[in-house]
C-alpha cells in the first residue's frame, strides 16, 4: 500500500506501461500531470487521441502516417529501387534525419523475440516479399538494430530475400553494439550507412 489515492495509482499503472518507464518515473510523471493546469492536461489527453485516431500504416512501406501512401513512398525523387528494412517507425526516422539514405523504407513493426511472443509471422514478411519483387528493388539495406534480437532478425531477412536476387547489406561499424537507431546521432547513422557491407 503506497497511501496514493485510487485514481493516482491508475495512472501510475497506464504510465508504466510506456517502455523504459518504471514505477518511480511513472509516479514523477503523475505527480507532475497532478500539477498541470487543466487546460495543459487537456491538451495531452487530446494530442494522445488525436495521435491515435488520425495515424495510419502506409500500404507500401508501412510506416506511420496521416495519409496513405506516405509522403516518402509518394516521392518522385527518392532512389525507387533501394529499401531500408527498420524495426520501427522511430528508426526510419532516425535515418531519414541522417540525410544518408535517399531510398524509401520498410518497417517490420518489431524484431525476432521469441521470449516476448514475436516470431516471423509478426514481422510483415509476406507483405516486404512481395514489396521487393514488385517494386523491382535491387538493393536491401538491413538496418534491424544491432542487438541479439536485430542481427537474428537480420539473418532471417537474409534468408528470405537472398533467393530474390537482389544485393543485400548492412550498415557498417558506427552503430555501438547494443544500441538502438532511435537515439543515435545523424552522423553516426550517416556514417555507418555509407560504410555499409554485403550481408
Amino acid at each position: 500500500m503506497n497511501g496514493y489515492p485510487d485514481s493516482l495509482n491508475g495512472l501510475i499503472e497506464q504510465l508504466k506501461k510506456l517502455p523504459g518507464i518504471g514505477r518511480k518515473t511513472a509516479a514523477r510523471l503523475a505527480f507532475h500531470m497532478v500539477r498541470m493546469p487543466d487546460s495543459d492536461a487537456g491538451k495531452l489527453a487530446e494530442a494522445i487521441l488525436d495521435v491515435k485516431k488520425r495515424l495510419v500504416l502506409c500500404s507500401f512501406c508501412q510506416n506511420l502516417t496521416e495519409r496513405d501512401p506516405c509522403a516518402i513512398c509518394q516521392d518522385p525523387h527518392r532512389e525507387a529501387h533501394q529499401l531500408c528494412v527498420v524495426e520501427y517507425p522511430a528508426d526510419a526516422a532516425s535515418i531519414e534525419n541522417s540525410g544518408a539514405f535517399r531510398g524509401r523504407y520498410f518497417v517490420l513493426h518489431g524484431n525476432l523475440a521469441p521470449l516476448q511472443g514475436l516470431g516471423p509471422e509478426d514481422l510483415r514478411l509476406e507483405k516486404l516479399k512481395d514489396l521487393v519483387v514488385q517494386q523491382r528493388i535491387s538493393e536491401v539495406v538491413i538496418a534491424t538494430n544491432p542487438t541479439v534480437e536485430g542481427n537474428a532478425t537480420a539473418l532471417l531477412l537474409s534468408k528470405i530475400l537472398k533467393p530474390l536476387g537482389v544485393r543485400l547489406s548492412r550498415p557498417a561499424c558506427g552503430l555501438p553494439v547494443g544500441a538502438d537507431l532511435e537515439y543515435m546521432d545523424p552522423v553516426t547513422i550517416r556514417k555507418s550507412l555509407d560504410g555499409r557491407g554485403p550481408l
